[in-house]
């Protein structure tokens, strides 16, 4: 039955599918430099209602959804959950910068001052031998070499204004194809370029000017702490200090909810794969059978267990939010320091 109807949903989308992955690439494009405010008026003072028709220029729109979200056309639950996993924090700004990493097509450029962004990137990357390095270190071209030809991702951290010229090919991508193989010039020599190569590049400075071409070749990414995202973080540090006990089921808690999704979503893309690849007839299918079974009732006890979890967070949260005034008031402590600077340079934060 639930098949049924995403088969009738995604029919339904057929149509709008255009104006929605037009938003979406608008969103990556142009939203991940600024914050939470400009995003939004961006997003639904500018890009919605030209796509829709309702502005001067824009006559006639394209067809798409009225409540299209960037996030539900590029990323899902399951993946979000995965994130969490990894360690990024799950206010909507966080899972935007997050959704923006992983869809751009240009290398992310992470304004990071309060290091969420390379922590998640750090653990999100472990497993597949990632590179950490900066500029000026003996390391950095032999490192970059190494993950260029290897497929591995390498992140440069702690960059300044401006960014050393042999490694601007790497940047910008310039690549030379002979035949088959894929070169990219890296200082006096050509090097093998990976497919899987990933280059992540983070910046401590909260308000950096870089120049036109380096914004042109990157995608900029704004970690930069929300006051809801930081409200959070320091609400789980009180009840950590004030209620170990508590915050220990919370996270347990979470963990075991992020599992809950992944498992779905992978039991679904199985019984999917099975179905494609299945030869003959599928109800002579003994072996694909069992294994429907056995995923159905995987499911049906993920289902259940959830259940039960969410009414577990439930009394957790509500012991949890009698702290919640100490956490908002952290925040908002943060956030006046932070902007003193506008009243005098004096107040500028280290």
């Amino acid at each position: 039955e639930r098949w049924k109807q995403s088969v009738a949903s995604l029919n339904g989308s057929l149509p709008i599918l255009v104006g929605n992955a037009l938003l979406a690439a608008a969103f990556v494009s142009y939203n991940g430099c600024f914050n939470r405010f400009y995003r939004e008026r961006l997003t639904k003072n500018n890009f919605l209602p030209y796509l829709l028709g309702e502005l001067p220029l824009a006559k006639g729109g394209v067809p798409m959804g009225a409540d299209a979200d960037p996030l539900k056309i590029l990323t899902n639950d399951a993946e979000i959950a995965s994130w969490s996993n990894e360690g990024l924090p799950t206010d909507r700004i966080s899972v935007e910068n997050g959704t923006i990493a992983t869809n751009c097509a240009r290398w992310p450029l992470m304004i990071d001052p309060q290091l969420q962004g390379i922590t998640w990137i750090k653990r999100r990357e472990e497993k597949r031998g990632l590179h950490v390095v900066r500029l000026g270190q003996k390391q950095l071209i032999p490192k970059l070499e190494n993950a260029l030809e290897s497929g591995k991702p390498i992140v440069i951290e702690n960059l300044a204004t401006s960014i050393d010229a042999v490694l601007a090919p790497v940047i910008s991508r310039q690549v030379t194809r002979r035949g088959r193989t894929v070169f990219v010039k890296l200082g006096d020599k050509e090097v093998d370029y990976h497919p899987d190569f990933k280059l992540y590049l983070q910046t401590k400075l909260s308000n950096p000017h870089y120049p036109p071409e380096i914004q042109a070749e990157c995608t900029l990414i704004n970690f930069m702490v929300t006051e809801d995202g930081l409200e959070d973080q320091l609400l789980a540090l009180t009840v950590l200090k004030e209620r170990p006990d508590l915050e220990e089921q919370k996270a347990v808690l979470i963990a075991q909810m992020n599992g809950f999704k992944i498992k779905t979503k992978e039991l679904e893309d199985g019984i999917l794969e099975q179905l494609a690849n299945a030869e003959g007839d599928v109800l002579e299918n003994i072996a694909l059978i069992e294994n429907l079974e056995d995923s159905k009732r995987v499911a049906l006890e993920i289902g259940e267990k959830a259940k039960v979890a969410a009414v577990t967070e439930v009394e957790i949260n509500t012991a949890r939010e009698m702290y919640r005034r100490v956490a908002a008031r952290g925040a908002l402590v943060f956030f006046f320091l932070a902007t003193l600077n506008e009243v005098h340079t004096f107040y500028v934060l280290a």
